[in-house]
């Protein structure tokens, strides 16, 4: 096991992967920007280092910066977190080259599943299901062309993309070059990779998206599935798990497409494969090779520490129990708790004056926040993650009214009563909702 872990990320993630290493007994290095020096992860970590300005270019994408700390720190690997450089093969194989282990997939299998692009032509080979796309677009023209030749409405896809960011959806081409203009500068600086592909864009379908777990000996174990459709400009907002009115046999389809992928490319820690799903049939949607925000309503079902479990398979440690002992007879809701106008979803910055975590049983906020903190403007805008478990989805629904009335934030605007409102909407208590809730819920 890693003596020492660097983790080049920051807020609720860094705070997570904190926590798990410290119940390991792992010691930890924490790296921040100028804006974060008095962020929570800076002062749970055994050891802290400003890495650079304010703006996440300089500082927590600067792989020579996040490398050199390691090496005087003498931290063994490093967790990428989720966003940041979690899905960059370069970094990947940076690390691979410095003799640090990169906890996650390895560059190779990275470069296959993580660009999104490449992961679709390994889905093809491995007979799953996939939406019609392109290659890489090179220019304006191109883009054209492969809209017309599949059909509008179209998707572009940033494939570095991830946390909604680097996606649009074309309807005509007419709006294509302004589209295509926007996601490869938005790809760019967030992931430092402004590549961009398209698939045809399918209407009223479910995200549901299946957890793996896989270790170096090849033991692949599926981890549950969520329902990731409630999504306001792709940015997923609520999360459930597992997926409800789902078919034993869509989801059987999912787990076997899911598992097959896997093994086909070697992948070893945790990972995440996505579909669409519409009516009896899904779609291979793409594989985020890191964990995933989300991981924490899967953890609260499975009875799996999915970061700590990340962390061992990464360092070698053979799983030890089967999907068989996996938790599946509960259900968890997560909603995103984003500091933002409640009316136009702006983002929101400020100074915490109050806040009040919900407790009781089973129910769990992941974050970074607390009492006189300031967020800064620099970053994503998700200040935590409330999740909620019960014996059944009425029942998880009915905490989660219960957390969310009990959830105080002074200072900062934020998306609580917006949760509110889906919680007491009809179509979401009934589960049959799909991605198009939120344009008629708010």
């Amino acid at each position: 096991m890693f003596s020492k872990i660097l983790i080049a990320n920051r807020g609720e993630v860094a705070v997570r992967v904190i926590r798990a290493c410290k119940e390991m007994g792992i010691e930890t290095v924490a790296v921040y920007s100028a804006a974060d020096r008095d962020a929570l992860h800076v002062e749970m970590a055994d050891e802290s280092y400003c890495i650079g300005g304010p703006l996440a270019k300089d500082s927590y994408l600067n792989m020579d910066a996040l490398l050199m700390i390691a090496k005087r720190t003498g931290a063994k690997a490093i967790h990428p977190g989720y966003g940041m450089l979690s899905e960059n093969p370069e970094f990947a194989r940076a690390c691979e080259e410095e003799g640090i282990v990169f906890i996650g997939p390895s560059s190779q299998v990275m470069e296959q599943m993580g660009q999104k692009e490449v992961a679709r032509s390994v889905a093809i080979a491995s007979h799953v299901p996939i939406t019609p796309g392109s290659d890489i677009l090179t220019d304006l023209a191109e883009a054209k062309a492969e809209a017309n030749r599949i059909g509008y409405p179209v998707i572009l896809k940033a494939r570095a993309g991830g946390g909604g960011k680097g996606i649009r959806v074309v309807r005509s081409e007419e709006a294509m070059e302004n589209m295509l203009t926007q996601v490869k500068q938005e790809a760019k600086n967030s992931f430092g990779d402004d590549g961009i592909f398209m698939e045809k864009y399918l209407e009223h379908v479910k995200h549901v998206e299946v957890q793996i777990l896989a270790d170096k000996s090849g033991n692949v174990v599926i981890l549950g599935d969520r329902d990731c459709s409630v999504q306001r400009k792709n940015q997923k907002l609520i999360e459930e798990c597992p997926a409800p009115v789902l078919s034993d046999a869509v989801r059987a389809q999912m787990y076997e497409a899911a598992r097959n992928l896997a093994k086909k490319v070697g992948y070893v820690t945790v990972g995440t494969v996505e579909f669409l799903v519409q009516k009896d049939a899904c779609y291979f949607m793409e594989m985020n090779t890191r964990l995933q925000v989300e991981h924490s309503v899967t953890e609260m079902v499975a009875g799996v520490d999915i970061v700590e479990w990340q962390i061992r398979t990464a360092a070698g440690i053979t799983i030890p129990f089967t999907e068989e002992k996996v938790g599946k007879t509960r259900h968890a809701i997560e909603c995103r708790i984003c500091a933002e106008n409640a009316k136009t979803f702006a983002p929101s910055t400020g100074t915490v004056e109050l806040l009040h975590i919900p407790g009781g049983v089973d129910v769990r906020f992941d974050s970074a926040l607390y009492q006189n903190y300031e967020v800064p403007p620099f970053y994503d805008s998700m200040l935590g993650k409330l999740v909620v478990c019960a014996d059944t989805r009425d029942g998880a629904i009915r905490k989660m009214k219960s957390a969310l009335s009990e959830f105080v934030l002074v200072g900062v605007e934020n998306n609580r009563e917006m949760h509110m409102k889906f919680m007491e909407d009809g179509r979401f208590l009934l589960g049959n909702y799909d991605t198009d809730l939120c344009e008629k819920v708010l």
